[in-house]
């Protein structure tokens, strides 16, 4: 196969609006996004967008532990609790799974 854009010299070119319209024209959505696709877009992006306005904080902790102890008060907020698949050996700073 032998393709050169010299070769399309003469060969109109459509402009990017003209190939969305006659797309449209013609039935073909491949170049449209559907607005339940647009939405679900939204539904992830938008949480970001509101965070960067108004920045939460964020809690950091040591590399080999369980996380910080913030993370504690936000399941204990719903009724929850982390499992602690250690917790009942003797040496609770090595666990083998």
């Amino acid at each position: 196969m032998n393709f050169h854009y010299a070769s399309l010299q003469e060969t109109q070119m459509l402009t990017a609006y003209e190939r969305l319209l006659l797309d449209a024209l013609n039935g073909d959505a491949t170049l449209f996004a559907r607005s339940d696709a647009v939405e679900a877009c939204w539904e992830f992006v938008q949480p970001i967008l509101d965070f960067k306005q108004d920045p939460q904080a964020l809690f950091g902790y040591a590399c080999g532990t369980w996380g910080p102890k913030e993370s504690d008060q936000l399941l204990h907020n719903d009724g929850r609790a982390w499992r602690f698949p250690c917790k009942n050996l003797t040496d609770t700073d090595y666990c083998e799974l």
